[in-house]
């Protein structure tokens, strides 16, 4: 059947749909609403990827229309969110040019990084069981997370002064973007979660993860999901250290 060939990119446009709808939310402010649409492109750019195994429907159009999905919806949207942000913190430290503070614009690094990784990650052949660089979809995951979980966590909660403190510093965030810049690209091992079987051995660290993924969500809720992506971060740190020691 035709049809299901072209299932796949179906599924990757909806993801582009979600994330172009994600960038609209994200440049009025509503970074709640924008983190919303974001998660459910992410659901669909994994979805394509199960799809595109699932029914041997593979082809060239597809990984390329991936990753202009991607570079939109993982790209593009977590700078603006950046940028937004960096236009309401940096009052007091503005560099104006033309009366425009030229200051957030650093936020774009984040979609420079991110369009330069994707490159990368097409023509990388040992990026098939594991991601060298931290993937486009999981930076801005993390990126639109926490002011997600500002409006909807719990103003008594441990975490709401913190990430609510990180989101309105310009220096904390302006670090964040270079630092998160550097590691779409850096040459650095971290762990996907497709299993090849159910075994421990050599799931362990996926393991470990998703079972402290699920102890976040019920201790912290909200809070829950930009702490699962630093979780994921430092787990591929130390997987990725303890090999580099072997």
């Amino acid at each position: 059947m035709q049809i299901k060939r072209h299932i796949p990119n179906i599924l990757t446009l909806t993801n582009l749909l979600f994330g172009s709808i994600s960038i609209v939310f994200a440049f009025e402010g509503l970074f709640q609403l924008a983190a919303i649409f974001l998660g459910l492109a992410a659901v669909f750019d994994f979805a394509d990827g199960f799809a595109a195994r699932a029914l041997s429907s593979y082809s060239e159009i597809g990984k390329d229309l991936d990753s202009m999905a991607d570079m939109v919806s993982f790209g593009f949207t977590p700078a603006v969110v950046i940028f937004r942000l960096l236009q309401d913190a940096s009052v007091n430290s503005a560099i104006w040019i033309s009366d425009i503070n030229v200051l957030p614009f650093i936020a774009f690094f984040i979609t420079l990084f991110s369009a330069l990784r994707l490159a990368i990650f097409n023509v990388d052949t040992r990026q098939s069981e594991m991601f060298i660089g931290l993937p486009t979809p999981a930076n801005a995951i993390l990126i639109l997370s926490i002011p997600f979980a500002v409006h909807y966590g719990s103003p008594d909660s441990m975490w709401h002064p913190l990430f609510t403190w990180l989101l309105s510093n310009e220096w904390i965030l302006i670090g964040l973007t270079l630092f998160l810049s550097y590691f779409l690209v850096a040459n650095v091992t971290m762990f996907s979660l497709k299993f090849k079987n159910l075994k421990v051995t050599g799931n362990l660290v996926r393991y470990i993860f998703l079972a402290g993924s699920v102890l976040f969500l019920v201790f912290f809720r909200w809070f829950a999901f930009p702490l699962i992506m630093i979780f994921y971060i430092t787990l591929s740190m130390a997987e990725y250290l303890a090999a580099k020691q072997d």
